[in-house]
């Protein structure tokens, strides 16, 4: 379907990528992983021809078709949305407007003339595409594509000049669904989705007959989507042929590889380098030495593939509050005519990690700005004993001084424990190098916001309420930002589209749909479980503020709360535990290192070898700890 044949890229003389040889079959699915600035949408609009090469070819299947969605950028405009969704089937369109004209010719040419023969072949000919190719059922095939991305009916008369953003990329990507292109490349299509348009684009790919290549920062869409990852790393592409959590351990395994064979390939390049250097102006090996350094000049140095430093970032630890955090009792939120939340009750409890589910412009925002203090205009809102509320929301980044750099943002608003720590925090949400000391007011909305994100996890509140945290950020910054949270002792109510970090995290889930919430007291698997059983009636859910049918019902629901909450604080104190010993262990081995290099004791054999084996003992002792860390982290 699409061969890259030596093709390179460079960019002001500089290589970005150099002799790249690739296939993509058809009906494979691609997963473009990579370092940011790797150049992955630069070789997604290679391949879609808006970027020309330096050399090399791209070679297609013959009549191949390509579509490509870019990140940003896309208005649409002059049409109704179903018009636009019509108008990617327009070769389908044009049939059905040739078969209408062949039906009026032949009604009008006698039935024995020998036009009328050469019409009803032409028309039986088009019928037959037609209806191959779906041309009887193409405006059920754009309402369903419509329908799945997260349009209702009332939508599709609008002009699409009236939607947002978000809403235009989604139907720019529907039009591409709907023109089924032989390769579908989509850079970052979940950024405007919510969860149901997610799962719904997922299982489009997983059976879309042609190829695609994605770039996502979603692990868990990957993971569904993709059985095969490209890495773009070191100008080049590295094929993985597993989903995208197997290519991290797989990877790994290759790095470690990888790392041994530098090391081996180091030390022969240092010992051709120290044997030229001392025999160089020696005549007796001079044949010696010129053999030497043409080997040396042969030698294709090993790389290693760039490694962000593990962060294990814990929040500074927030006051204590009471069991009790905050409480909404019959809340009432109206927009104009428009009722958003109905009599609405939520009790959150002291350590609870809540996740907010439900359609975009079902209320979430609205119910997360209540919990952080706006009006609402009928019921009660009850804050809990020593609470202090931390908001996240998309355009708080407005709040911070626009005269300062990044640095000194977080420096101001930093405990001085954690002031050492502020560069590799910058570092986890994707500032490097001089950006640090960049303007905020020069900084892009994006930019901005994962500072304000950042910011946001140095100062010690004891409930955080976070409106889309996981935007903007990349894979890394979302584990970065998963294991801070998980670790962190308050209480933390959520919204995000992305699975994988609601699946880490979330503790208990309130669906808000039609006004109302329902709440789920289990992780994000528990509420999809009972969420098929309520499809096909088997399980009732109660709303969130309603009391259960039985004093026996309650008494039980209590009991799994209680058990629930223990076991996460057990956890907690486990994560603790680990930490602390971790700590205290890498402080013994970097005393050993000092001690091993000490030249008092150079010539004292049996203490090097004491030193040596406990050296051996204790990092055996963490490797072991670092395990027990990341399983016990890891579990929700």
């Amino acid at each position: 379907m699409l061969q890259l044949a030596n093709l390179t890229k460079e960019f002001a003389g500089k290589p970005l990528f150099t002799d790249i040889n690739w296939h993509l079959p058809k009906g494979e699915r691609v997963g473009l992983v990579g370092e940011n600035g790797a150049g992955k949408s630069t070789l997604m609009r290679i391949i879609a021809g808006q970027v020309e090469t330096s050399s090399g070819e791209l070679r297609f299947a013959k009549g191949a078709t390509v579509g490509y969605l870019p990140q940003e950028g896309i208005v649409t405009r002059g049409k109704s949305l179903f018009a636009e969704g019509l108008a990617a089937l327009a070769d389908l369109q044009a049939m059905g407007n040739e078969l209408k004209e062949l039906e009026e010719r032949m009604t009008t040419v006698a039935f024995d003339a020998p036009e009328h023969e050469a019409l009803l072949e032409r028309y039986g000919h088009i019928q037959e595409q037609f209806r191959v190719r779906g041309g009887y059922a193409m405006e059920a095939e754009v309402a369903k594509v419509l329908r799945g991305l997260g349009f209702v009916q009332a939508d599709w008369e609008k002009d699409c000049s009236d939607f947002s953003g978000g809403w235009q990329m989604r139907i720019a990507l529907a039009r591409l669904l709907l023109q089924k292109p032989n390769v579908l490349l989509l850079d970052e299509p979940t950024n405007h989705l919510d969860i149901e348009a997610r799962n719904w684009l997922e299982e489009y790919l997983c059976s879309y007959p042609y190829s695609v290549i994605l770039v996502s920062h979603d692990r868990f869409f990957l993971d569904q989507v993709c059985h095969r990852i490209s890495e773009v790393w070191n100008h080049t592409l590295t094929d993985y042929h597993c989903s995208y959590s197997n290519y991290l351990v797989q990877r790994e395994e290759r790095v470690a590889a990888l790392r041994e064979a530098k090391r081996r390939q180091d030390e022969e390049v240092a010992a051709m380098e120290d044997f030229i250097r001392r025999f160089r102006y020696n005549a007796n090996k001079a044949s010696l030495v010129q053999s030497r350094i043409k080997q040396l000049e042969k030698v294709e140095r090993i790389v290693l593939p760039p490694e962000r430093k593990r962060i294990r970032f814990r929040f500074p630890s927030p006051p204590k509050s009471g069991r009790v955090v905050m409480e909404l009792s019959g809340i009432c939120k109206s927009y104009g005519e428009k009722q958003v939340l109905a009599d609405i009750g939520l009790t959150i409890e002291s350590g609870e990690r809540i996740a907010l589910v439900g359609h975009n412009g079902a209320g979430k925002s609205t119910l997360m700005r209540i919990l952080n203090g706006e009006t609402f205009q009928a019921g009660e809102r009850h804050i809990g004993h020593n609470v202090s509320v931390d908001f996240f929301a998309q355009d708080q980044a407005q709040v911070m001084d626009q005269q300062k750099s990044a640095y000194e943002e977080l420096l101001a608003t930093s405990p001085y424990d954690m002031v050492p720590q502020l560069r590799d925090i910058l570092g986890a949400f994707l500032f490097s190098g001089d950006d640090i000391h960049k303007k905020i007011g020069v900084l892009s909305g994006g930019e901005k916001n994962r500072l304000a994100l950042a910011r946001m996890l140095l100062k010690p509140a004891n409930l955080l309420l976070m409106d889309e945290p996981t935007n903007h950020l990349d894979l890394f910054s979302k584990d970065v930002l998963l294991d801070a949270l998980r670790s962190f002792s308050g209480t933390v109510v959520f919204v995000s589209h992305d699975r994988h970090f609601i699946d880490g995290l979330a503790t208990r889930v309130v669906e808000v749909e039609g006004g109302t919430l329902t709440s789920y007291m289990g992780d994000y698997e528990y509420y999809l479980a009972k969420k098929a059983g309520t499809d096909v009636g088997a399980i009732r859910e109660l709303p969130a503020h309603d009391a259960p049918v039985s004093k026996e019902d309650r008494q039980q629901q209590r009991e799994l709360d209680k058990q629930r909450q223990k076991e996460e604080r057990a956890r907690q104190k486990r994560i603790a535990e680990l930490e602390a010993t971790i700590a205290s262990e890498e402080a013994l081995l970097a005393e050993l290192a000092l001690k091993l290099a000490d030249p008092e004791i150079a010539g004292d054999y049996q203490a090097i070898h004491a030193a040596a084996e406990e050296h051996s003992a204790i990092d055996a002792r963490l490797k072991a700890l670092y395990a027990e860390w990341e399983q016990t982290a890891s579990l929700t």
